[in-house]
């Protein structure tokens, strides 16, 4: 796939690439060089994986961040004991 770079150095990522990568607008993504090769990595947050897993919470991020946070913390002070 071909894309062509802009005056300001930006380039259309490729739809097909996109969905590949599930990378959606507003989204940041990582470039390396390896061996040579440039990387494209979508970096992926907490706010991507809402929803990825049932909560208690009422949808409230903040909420669902603190949970998630004393669920963690009682498994360290089991794993502790």
């Amino acid at each position: 796939m071909v894309s062509t770079v802009n005056s300001k150095g930006q380039v259309t990522i490729p739809k097909d690439i996109r969905l590949f990568l599930t990378i959606e607008a507003g989204d940041k993504v990582d470039f390396a060089v390896v061996n040579g090769q440039v990387i494209l990595k979508p970096i992926k947050t907490l706010q991507n994986f809402r929803g990825s897993v049932p909560t208690k919470g009422q949808g409230d991020i903040r909420v669902e961040r603190q949970q998630a946070k004393a669920a963690v913390g009682k498994n360290v002070i089991e794993a502790m004991e």
